[in-house]
């Protein structure tokens, strides 16, 4: 891989030359028409300015997650449509600093960019901001950096519309939207778990949701065996629970596994976010009800089109810029750099077929 430091002498040899031709083409279009026949511009192609062999590295949580891998197959996307190359590297654990090293060799191989779903916002920021110094530009996707540390994140939809969609089937499945519940995170400092939850614990607070009690929160670190284990102790911990609620990927799979079949079937809800293909079996079978999501794979293009972006200077992370991201069309930039991919989906019997991913 070529470094940014390695590439500044070649790009003065070629000044000369291409400044030569430029001021060649300019007095040619002051001469007489375009003949139609010239090759599409940068600005014509909806990303102008993308540097030719973009290198874009994106770095999970942690391998071997499903929804990671889609989510980060939706970079590869992107990536390719845009003639560049793309290198998927992440830590086989959620720790909060695991993925540091990581950082590290990216900003150090001199990359154009960097796209991280961060597993601790704080403990990535030093790792990030020496990367942005050599030239990396960074964005956040999925799970957010602290905002002074990228210059984007992309976020699945509104970290309010998530929350309150997660009460709102709960308060649905549960009879009466009475009695206990719980809730099935990921890792206790993950951005985007604890933003949702926090919402979550607003919503529980209004009446129409007094019937209903958090009686705990449980960690399940994203690793299916932990998160299978935790369900099984909140059950034995609270025998009357009436509904789990599992803001993860891994967590909602682990917990329906749990259950359903189980003497638990029946009696004990489980929502929360998922994809279809890990969930269909559970839905199809009538164990689970609901449960809601995006297409991670449009969260990974939209964070890789942002990041071409960044690269060519089109954009900088500022409040209402906007920018194209493909086959998703124009988006704005929203406060601290927030971009919406748009409001979660709810998936049950009657669609789920209709998604596969």
């Amino acid at each position: 891989m070529t470094s940014n430091s390695q590439r500044r002498p070649v790009l003065r040899l070629l000044l000369i030359p291409v400044l030569v031709l430029g001021l060649a083409l300019a007095v040619a279009a002051c001469g007489g028409d375009d003949d139609g026949n010239g090759s599409e511009s940068a600005a014509e192609n909806g990303e102008g300015g993308v540097p030719e062999g973009l290198e874009i590295v994106s770095i999970p949580k942690q391998l071997g997650n499903p929804y990671e891998e889609v989510e980060h197959g939706g970079v590869e996307e992107a990536t390719t449509e845009l003639g560049g190359e793309h290198s998927y590297e992440g830590p086989t654990d959620a720790g909060a600093s695991s993925q540091v090293p990581l950082i590290n060799a990216a900003g150090q191989q001199g990359v154009d960019a960097l796209i991280i779903a961060a597993n601790d916002p704080n403990a990535v920021c030093p790792a990030l901001q020496q990367a942005e110094q050599s030239g990396v530009a960074i964005v956040a996707m999925d799970s957010d950096a602290a905002p002074e540390c990228r210059s984007i994140f992309i976020n699945q939809a509104s970290t309010e519309g998530i929350g309150q969609a997660q009460i709102e089937m709960i308060c649905d499945q549960v009879p009466d939207c009475e009695g206990e519940i719980a809730i099935l995170s990921a890792t206790a400092n993950a951005t985007n778990q604890n933003a949702w939850i926090e919402v979550m614990e607003q919503e529980l607070e209004k009446e129409e949701y007094s019937g209903l009690e958090l009686v705990e929160i449980a960690y399940g670190d994203d690793d299916d065996q932990k998160s299978f284990q935790e369900t099984q102790g909140l059950l034995q911990a609270y025998p009357d629970l009436q509904g789990i609620i599992a803001p993860t990927t891994v967590g909602i799979a682990a917990a329906a596994r749990f259950i359903c079949g189980s003497p638990n079937e029946g009696e004990v809800v489980v929502t929360g976010l998922g994809t279809p293909n890990q969930m269909r079996q559970f839905v199809d079978s009538g164990c689970v009800e609901e449960f809601a999501l995006w297409n991670p794979a449009d969260v990974g293009y939209l964070a890789a089109h942002a990041a071409a972006n960044l690269t060519a200077e089109n954009i900088t992370g500022e409040e209402g810029e906007t920018f194209e991201a493909g086959r998703l069309g124009e988006y704005e930039i929203g406060a601290d750099g927030e971009v919406i991919l748009g409001p979660p989906t709810r998936f049950n019997q009657e669609n789920i077929g209709d998604f596969d991913f």
